[in-house]
């Protein structure tokens, strides 16, 4: 049906040019009465025997000049009387066929010219002389009237003018802001936005009557005009397109932050929104770009508008912002984000290298090479540094409760997290990269979890050194007990753990086993000895044992619920027999007048008391918290990562 009626249309245009014609051929009668006219002046010329071979091949291209004048007029006339909203390809076909008849009228004045001139210097006689100089400038005037049609309204002009109003409406009229899609304003892991990565831009008839529009102009030289109209329009559809987000993080400088953590929500942000820029807004536009001016003669016209309109969808200000991420205090949890804007980059190398290629976009190439590079450079010089700054922190000293050092819940988390598949994949191909541009002659496979068995053991080490600096024996066993426990228990079935082998593992278990023993028995060891003292004051003895062991040790701290426990159990078997013992022994005789003097505390006090030991003051106030809460998040565990002046706690 469509067909038909296309041909119909066809049909109608036909039947409405051909009466044209007529019309045309009944009003050359009229016309022709001019152009004997000017015949006249040249066949006029008396001695017509001495000029004829002149007259003879002057004749024909003169008549040809009036011939073609004629139907430029009437073309010219029928082009005045028509605009392109009604017919664009009727009106286009007028616009042509007059733009040809005014060349040929002026190659025709080019010829009748040359041999009208040599009539003229074959004359003597000043009247013949006076005619034939009329017709040439007759023939001067006709040849000059494409020239006069282009300038202010000039047919030619107000034709092109009405065509270009027709070629902006058509694009104001079509274009629509791209819809955002809700993911953009979340964490972006909804899928259930459906979102059409290329949507129609502008509907097909649209884009072809643009096409043919602009095929128009650039046959005449003119596409310039098309080009300014179209960067307008569509880089003003791109600046709505993006109105709905929240773009002004991008302007943030490095003097409004300090650390990248304080910025990590907006680099997020960044990834989502660059790729939507570019999947979908860009492509968009480099789709439309290539169609609209695909039937240019002048060659990458469309490509050098796609160029000014990236320019001003803000994609620099994308490329500016994440330099400035990259220059930031350098930190450990810096290397996380600078591999998410790896991963964002890479992830859209091909879309880049694609619509961002060639000579007109050399700029954004050239910025976003840059960008790589201190991203590449930025994450090698972290990772590469992270053993070192764990050996630094050996010289600090250990927490005075014996906790697990925040170190190393610190450095355990961020080990885990690199292990993690994304992230190590990324990460390994960023140090590919940097060995290849420091023309280093081997990659070594492995590099990643290598590094991090390197700093795991650089880490027990460090355990090994603060156990040493504690005074007190006790309190470092009590110390070597928490970290070990953690590193059996945390790193159980995790990547780190994966990594470091089941061995590592249940060595670190029975660790724990070990220095239990040892705390005991230096703690506790002494209370079972009371019982074979013959002293009187035996229940003396033990309270003075008892409690200074207690006063001391109140303030230390077993972090895991399970190795608490465990541990206060294990003390109440060395305790508690031995204190029945002494009351049931009579170590207070019920004879003596200070029977009760040192019976200071019952059975349940006794084993309240050591069951209340190393909590940590939340447990003890009420807190359902515990130690392990520490982890959390790996960027809030330490402030100021690996930073020399921390302390291990």
């Amino acid at each position: 049906m469509e067909h038909l009626i296309r041909t119909r249309d066809l049909l109608k245009t036909t039947i409405h040019q051909s009466t044209q014609l007529d019309l045309q051929i009944h009003q050359t009668t009229t016309n022709l009465s001019r152009i004997n006219s000017s015949k006249s002046h040249i066949t006029n010329i008396p001695s017509l025997s001495s000029l004829h071979h002149h007259l003879h091949r002057a004749l024909p291209p003169v008549s040809a000049v009036f011939q073609v004048y004629q139907v430029v007029e009437e073309l010219g006339g029928l082009l005045s009387d028509h605009h392109p909203s009604p017919d664009l390809h009727h009106h286009l076909s007028l616009l042509k066929r007059f733009s040809q008849a005014l060349t040929l009228l002026t190659n025709t004045c080019n010829l009748a010219i040359l041999w009208v001139e040599d009539i003229d210097t074959t004359i003597v006689d000043t009247l013949y002389h006076s005619n034939v100089s009329k017709t040439l400038h007759i023939l001067k005037e006709l040849q000059r009237f494409e020239e006069r049609s282009l300038l202010k309204h000039g047919i030619l002009n107000v034709a092109f003018e009405n065509l270009k109003h027709e070629f902006t409406n058509l694009l104001i009229e079509n274009s629509f802001p791209l819809q955002v899609p809700s993911s953009l304003f979340s964490s972006g892991d909804d899928e259930s936005d459906v979102f059409d990565p290329l949507p129609e831009a502008l509907p097909f008839p649209i884009v072809k009557n643009l096409q043919d529009i602009v095929a128009c102009f650039s046959c005449n030289n003119l596409v310039d005009q098309c080009i300014h109209v179209y960067i307008k329009i569509r880089g003003t559809i791109v600046h709505r397109s993006l109105e709905g987000l929240d773009l002004d993080y991008l302007e943030i400088t490095l003097t409004e932050f300090h650390s990248v953590q304080e910025v990590e929500g907006y680099i997020d942000e960044w990834g989502r929104h660059l790729e939507f820029v570019v999947k979908h807004l860009l492509e968009l536009e480099y789709t439309l770009c290539e169609h609209v001016f695909s039937k240019s003669i002048e060659v990458n016209v469309w490509k050098y508008c796609f160029s000014k309109i990236a320019l001003q969808s803000g994609i620099q200000s994308f490329i500016k912002f994440a330099n400035t991420v990259t220059k930031c205090k350098k930190e450990a949890i810096k290397l996380f984000k600078l591999l998410d804007i790896f991963t964002t980059l890479n992830n859209l190398r091909q879309d880049f290298n694609r619509i961002f290629g060639g000579k007109l976009c050399s700029e954004i190439q050239s910025q976003t090479r840059g960008l790589l590079k201190n991203v590449v450079n930025g994450a090698c010089e972290i990772f590469q540094d992270l053993k070192a700054q764990v050996e630094l922190q050996r010289l600090n000293d250990p927490p005075p409760d014996g906790t697990i050092p925040k170190l190393v819940i610190f450095v355990t988390e961020y080990a885990n997290e690199l292990l993690d598949d994304e992230y190590k994949h990324e990460l390994e191909q960023v140090l590919k990269i940097h060995s290849s541009w420091h023309n280093e002659s081997k990659f070594t496979k492995g590099i990643v979890s290598l590094e991090i068995q390197n700093i795991v053991k650089s880490l027990e080490l460090n355990l090994e050194t603060w156990a040493k600096r504690y005074e007190d024996a006790s309190l470092s066993y009590i110390f070597l007990m928490n970290t070990n426990c953690y590193l059996r228990k945390h790193l159980k079935a995790t990547k780190l753990g994966d990594l470091m082998g089941e061995s590592w593992i249940k060595q670190h278990e029975a660790h724990v086993e070990y220095y239990m023993s040892l705390y005991l028995k230096e703690s506790w060891g002494r209370i079972p000895a009371l019982l074979s003292n013959n002293d009187r004051n035996k229940m003396k003895g033990f309270n003075d044992t008892f409690d200074q062991v207690f006063r001391k040790q109140s303030e230390w701290v077993l972090c895991d619920r399970d190795l608490r426990w465990k541990t206060c159990q294990m003390i109440m078997e060395v305790v508690v027999p031995v204190y029945k013992t002494l009351v049931e022994s009579g170590a207070t005789a019920t004879h003596s007048p200070n029977s009760n003097k040192y019976l200071k505390y019952s059975d349940e006090k006794i084993e309240n008391m050591l069951t209340s030991m190393f909590r940590s003051k939340l447990d003890k106030y009420g807190s359902s918290a515990k130690c392990t809460s520490l982890m959390g998040k790996i960027k809030n565990v330490v402030t100021g990562h690996f930073s020399p002046t921390n302390a291990a706690a």
